[in-house]
């Protein structure tokens, strides 16, 4: 049986442009819900699950600390224990270095809403990331670890791995870490395999280096600019770009700033790699303003679908919202191949088969996106304030 043909059924909260939601997609999930907060990642989503006919799923608005898992429950028609997954990219600011490390003090803290939702929804399979501060250093949350991991057994689960997974290891040119929890139902547990940087069918995927992953986009702008310099200007981003993965993309928040590349240490990281990290191009297509975004000292700048790129995404997955919003979508995301590839594994343990795959989670596979005819795409069509799609 492939991926696309399991057709498991999955709510995820806290779905952002939904780098999660593509990645369990692709692995044979069909979501029966994405519940997000932000208008911008709402827009994200309804406009790709409307043209890529992902069917019956809703795109839910919504304040977790707001809603009622019983409502939920109603709501999608769902009986205990007919879900199959359970999953959500809880905030990361509560164990994040940038967001204090409050923990389970910090109101940002989304863990009980989710713990709340297994409770009354029952999944069979519950997956929740975070960053690596929830994890490390080990003792820093450690007591808190315990709580989640004692709630999760009070109301009958398993926790099958608690641990890091490096982007990288999964054909992601980039240096992201995220901390994954996965637990199961008892019956499903002995059938999960956790597809960590020693599984044989991991250590088969290719490694991405950024210019590798941007060459053919690369090419195109330069191309497209018209200008004599892009020839020469391209060949040298290549021979930067091809020599290493990227630092970690980072989003930021409503509060701090535009749209960039990350704190100074990225931004050095950037340069080595032939990117000017100081901002993001102004226009998807870089026709407009190529001095600034294309012939700058420090090389080119990274549009909005190339910082998309370099975090696992298909081409075909569209950003709405301006630049500064979209780019935030793309940085707070959570890569599509490593979601993919953790979603193989659950798939296989619900179905309780032994022969453990990971299919191609390197390049998600733009044919797993869509298992009905696409609607035809409406460039420049959204109900928000000056949202255009990248």
């Amino acid at each position: 049986m492939s991926n696309t043909e399991s057709h498991f059924t999955s709510v995820e909260i806290c779905a952002g442009a939904g780098g999660q939601a593509v990645g369990l997609h692709a692995a044979g999930f069909r979501h029966r819900a994405l519940i997000e907060i932000d208008e911008h990642a709402c827009a994200t989503l309804e406009h790709n699950v409307k043209n890529l006919a992902w069917g019956a799923c809703e795109v839910m608005k919504q304040d977790l600390t707001q809603l009622d898992p019983a409502d939920l429950k109603q709501t999608l028609g769902l009986e205990d224990g007919q879900l199959d997954l359970l999953a959500g990219g809880v905030p990361c600011p509560p164990f994040s270095a940038a967001g204090k490390q409050l923990g389970e003090d910090d109101e940002r803290d989304l863990f009980p809403a989710m713990l709340g939702l297994v409770d009354e929804l029952k999944p069979k399979a519950v997956m929740i990331e975070n960053v690596r501060g929830l994890l490390s250093p080990p003792d820093k949350f450690r007591s808190y670890r315990d709580k989640i991991v004692s709630r999760l057994h009070e109301a009958g689960y398993v926790v099958c791995k608690w641990d890091l997974l490096e982007a990288w290891h999964y054909g992601v040119p980039q240096l992201r870490p995220r901390a994954i929890l996965v637990a199961m139902q008892p019956e499903f547990k002995p059938y999960f395999v956790w597809p960590g940087p020693d599984d044989e069918a991991v250590k088969q995927i290719p490694r991405r280096t950024v210019g590798e992953a941007l060459e053919k986009t690369m090419r195109a702008r330069f191309e497209a600019s018209g200008d004599s310099r892009a020839d020469t200007a391209f060949k040298n981003w290549y021979e930067k770009a091809v020599t290493d993965i990227a630092p970690t993309l980072v989003g930021g928040s409503k509060k701090h700033g535009g749209a960039d590349l990350g704190p100074t240490r990225a931004k050095k990281t950037w340069e080595k790699l032939g990117v000017d990290g100081l901002g993001v191009a102004n226009d998807p297509e870089n026709l407009t303003d190529a001095e600034r975004d294309l012939f700058g000292d420090r090389g080119p700048k990274l549009t909005v679908r190339q910082a998309a790129i370099i975090q696992g995404f298909p081409e075909s997955w569209v950003f709405i919202g301006g630049k500064t919003a979209a780019y935030r979508q793309v940085g707070n995301a959570f890569p599509p191949p490593v979601a993919e590839a953790v979603g193989n594994r659950i798939a296989a343990a619900l179905r309780k088969d032994p022969v453990q795959t990971l299919g191609d989670p390197s390049g998600t596979s733009e044919a797993a996106l869509s298992t009905l005819p696409r609607a035809p795409l409406t460039h420049g069509s959204s109900d928000l304030e000056s949202a255009r799609l990248w």
